[in-house]
Order: structure tokens, then C-alpha cells, then sequence
């Protein structure tokens, strides 16, 4: 892997994306996914996945098979419960993130929490955002990971969620199986900012609300902004925004 050298940034807007939609899934694509395949959208840097996802209460994804990928949930609200085939359940929510390498192959399922700690059920949909990211090497044990980051968020700035790089190993990120990888999340409170990292590749992407980007102009939720060999931008929110970013080091097939 290698990455490229000319600084380029590529601003991708919520309208634009592939849209997946039946009677309890609400799915936007920001790169080829399923059925939506376009030779020129496969993948940015590592990232090959950032899917939007709306699902409907007492509803989800059925058990399904992964192999050879790291998957990185991120709940926005509602929540989400997880079964695997390596003995893993859990529910997962605002500022718990949630691993799962996939590895040599593992089966899971991923379903709308229709319930409540103390029991009372809701007819609440779940949004998340799933990311899946190549990882070093295949052949992997596969394995699940999740941690309440949440305050850490409260406190501002860029956190680094999710890391198979060096230079965050004493963070509490979950780590990822790729060294040349990191999700950070920050939760922008009105009027404040945050400073995008410097890398060969960059993926923002506006979870919530809206905000500035420095030199490139407002991003809307949804949005997305596809950077190579740049970074040091700031990113305002007069309103409040959270946005996640891949910094990533490496390229897939470069």
C-alpha cells in the first residue's frame, strides 16, 4: 500500500448517495454496496463502507456471514442489539463504539432494540453508521470489541473511536487490525472547533447537524468530504455537529 502524493479534496453530498430502502431499512451508501455498484465509488484510502442506516424497531439484519474485514458501529440514536457466532451479545448505543473482525469468518446479526433497561418496549427506529475498513492481513481470528467513549466526547475535540495505529495505542480507542487506520468522532458544541488530522487520506463525514470546513464551505448532515495528502483544516459548528473522521495512511491497491 502507498499512498498518493497530489492534495485533492472531493466534497460528496447526502443526496448523491446509493440508497437501499424496503419496509424497515432506510440505507445510504457512500460507496458501491450490495446491488449499487459503480467501479468508480468502491472505496476511499481503507474505507470501503460508510452506510447510513435507519432500521425500524423489532426489526434488523438476519444472521449474515463476514469474512476478511474490520467493522466499526457507530450508533447515532436508539440501539442496537448484537449476536455472533463466537459467543459475543450486546446492545450498543450513543458513545459505546463496537468492533467486530471478522477474520477467518464469523455469522452475526444486528436488530433493533425494541426495549427498554426497564423493560418497557418502544417503537423507536435505530440510526448508525457502519464503516468497514480492509484490514492488514487476512486470515485473522476473528474477534469483537466494544467501549463507552462517551466521556471523552463531552469533553471536545477529535477522539480517536477506533485505531490499529501506534501513535493512539494510549488512547482508549478499540482497536482495529490495520496499522494504518483510525476513526476519530467529535461531538462539535456550538460556536467551537475542531482540527482535522494531517494524512494521505482523509473521509469526513457529517453525522448530525451542520458545519464549516475551512476552505471547502458548509457540509450538511449526511455530507462527506474525500481528502488525499491533506489535512490541518478546521471544522466549525455554530449549531452543534457530530462528524467522523478516518484518518487513514495507506491506500487499498496502491
Amino acid at each position: 500500500m502507498s499512498a498518493l502524493t497530489t492534495p485533492h479534496i472531493d466534497v460528496h453530498r447526502s443526496g448523491d448517495r446509493l440508497k437501499s430502502r424496503i419496509s424497515w431499512l432506510d440505507s445510504k451508501h457512500s460507496f458501491s454496496f450490495g446491488q449499487h455498484y459503480d467501479p468508480d465509488n468502491t472505496h476511499h484510502g481503507l474505507l470501503l463502507v460508510n452506510n447510513d442506516d435507519t432500521v425500524l424497531a423489532g426489526t434488523g439484519f438476519d444472521t449474515h456471514p463476514h469474512k476478511d474485514m474490520e467493522i466499526v458501529t457507530w450508533v447515532l440514536r436508539g440501539s442496537l442489539v448484537h449476536q455472533d457466532s463466537i459467543g459475543h451479545s450486546g446492545v450498543i448505543y450513543p458513545g459505546l463504539a463496537q468492533r467486530m473482525s471478522a477474520g477467518t469468518g464469523i455469522m452475526h446479526s444486528e436488530k433493533n432494540d425494541s426495549w427498554r433497561l426497564g423493560g418497557q418496549q418502544h417503537s423507536d427506529p435505530v440510526h448508525f453508521i457502519q464503516m468497514w475498513v480492509a484490514p492488514d492481513e487476512g486470515g485473522l481470528t476473528p474477534g469483537y470489541e466494544q467501549l463507552e467513549i462517551d466521556d471523552e466526547l463531552l469533553r471536545g475535540g477529535l477522539i480517536p473511536v477506533a485505531s490499529g495505529m501506534d501513535r493512539y495505542k494510549d488512547h482508549s480507542a478499540i482497536r482495529i487490525n490495520n496499522k494504518y487506520a483510525a476513526l476519530h468522532v467529535a461531538r462539535i458544541l456550538p460556536g467551537t472547533s475542531v482540527t482535522l488530522p494531517n494524512a494521505p487520506f482523509l473521509h469526513v463525514f457529517v453525522a448530525e447537524g451542520t458545519a464549516d470546513m475551512e476552505g471547502t464551505g458548509t457540509l450538511y448532515e449526511g455530507d462527506a468530504v474525500r481528502m488525499s495528502d491533506s489535512g490541518g483544516q478546521l471544522v466549525t459548528s455554530e449549531t452543534g455537529a457530530e462528524v467522523l473522521v478516518w484518518e487513514m495512511h495507506a491506500r487499498i491497491g496502491g
